[in-house]
């Protein structure tokens, strides 16, 4: 390999938000960033821009745009106008301002539970309500429930749905003909999609997701993609994303609404290191994902093993592993309490991610192999202690 992930990383001291711990022994997987050390060309990149020493405010050039198009167009086979592109200061913040822009106090968004948190915080902190629409789990894979789905779309007061494509926490890439069907019932009903894809780029090799206003004329006009290469290449805290808006209409309103919020200017360093990503970082993101793959399997490998009574759900997409607890019959809270006060391991709690993810632990990998054999041991350690003895 040409790149270096293996080698061991320390966060400590640089104000890293999964690693402030309070405790050195303690070994944090729960928030999705990663331990590694993004691509070096992106690291020349910041450094040049560094050595300038003014940062002043900045524009967003059309090598900004073109660099999103070109790297859609190579790596997920599709056409983006450079036009359709909006710079934002990252997905989550797009997301809330796209909740206050394109709907009114007390409407509904429907989420797809389980899912990313933060999705609950975008719509309650803005006003709006919840409207969950859980996925069918049948103890190994999860499927999208159409007659629940239709049923809540169709409210008057549903205006919104969060799309989350890749689905995080269950890594489930959406093909096709589900994507179409949403598409549809959303069109049907009337109801805006905002799509989150920041895990995109994270699937395992060989496989590529796509991207839900690619996949038919509806599903282009009735909605607004969030992208960005932060998650990809572990540079979230530059706060550097873009909505995709194929509709004019929509597009001016959500950038109206992007302005007003002030999450619309890049700081001096998110356009150079998002250009560097998306022009010279493909072979350092490829052998990225052979990376985490491998560590996919390392897991997968383990559990069978020694821990059958944990099941890990089937993956395709991000290097969030969610892990089906349910014959341990201990909550997700009490069980992530549990396992990291006895043995350090900092896991995310699936009640998190709504009420039916409360038999789930979910796992971020990305990090060294041996951090991950690490965490495997003390996940064991603190299973066998809960199996041994009530909590």
């Amino acid at each position: 390999m040409k790149y270096d992930f293996d080698s061991l990383t320390d966060r400590k001291g640089t104000y890293s938000l999964k690693w402030n711990t309070g405790n050195e022994q303690e070994l944090p997987m729960w928030v999705a960033d990663m331990d590694f050390a993004t691509a070096p060309e992106i690291v020349d990149a910041i450094c040049k821009r560094a050595s300038h020493g003014i940062f002043g405010y900045s524009y967003v050039p059309d090598t900004w745009r073109n660099a999103f198009s070109s790297w859609w167009k190579l790596n997920h086979n599709y056409e983006i106008d450079p036009q359709w592109l909006v710079f934002a200061t990252g997905v989550v913040p797009a997301i809330s301002s796209l909740v206050r822009k394109m709907t009114t106090i007390g409407d509904n968004v429907l989420v797809q539970t389980p899912v990313y948190n933060i999705f609950f915080n975008s719509i309650v902190n803005n006003g709006r309500h919840i409207l969950e629409s859980p996925l069918i789990y049948d103890g190994t894979n999860y499927h999208i429930d159409y007659a629940d789905l239709e049923e809540k779309l169709s409210d008057p007061q549903t205006t919104m749905m969060l799309l989350c494509n890749p689905h995080n926490p269950i890594g489930r890439i959406w093909d096709m003909q589900t994507l179409a069907q949403i598409g549809e019932l959303c069109w049907k009903h009337h109801v805006l999609v905002v799509s989150d894809e920041i895990h995109c780029d994270l699937t395992d090799p060989g496989l590529s997701y796509i991207p839900f206003s690619s996949v038919s004329a509806h599903c282009a006009d009735n909605s607004i993609t969030c992208l960005s290469a932060t998650k990809a290449f572990n540079m979230a805290g530059l706060q550097a994303a873009a909505i995709m808006v194929p509709n004019l209409q929509l597009r001016e309103k959500a950038e109206r609404g992007l302005n007003t919020d002030e999450v619309a200017e890049p700081n001096a360093f998110a356009v150079d290191a998002t250009i560097a990503a998306f022009s010279e970082g493909r072979p350092w993101l490829l052998e990225l994902q052979n990376y985490i793959y491998a560590n996919k399997k390392m897991v997968s490998e383990f559990l069978e093993k020694e821990l059958p009574t944990v099941h890990l759900v089937p993956s395709q997409a991000t290097y969030l592993l969610w892990l089906d607890c349910s014959r341990i019959g201990v909550s997700s809270g009490k069980l992530a309490e549990s396992i990291r006060s006895s043995t350090g391991l900092w896991l995310a709690a699936g009640y998190e991610y709504g009420h039916c993810g409360d038999a789930f632990l979910r796992m971020n990998i990305a990090t060294q192999r041996s951090r991950v054999a690490d965490g495997l041991a003390r996940l064991k350690k603190g299973m066998d202690r809960i199996t041994d003895k009530s909590i």
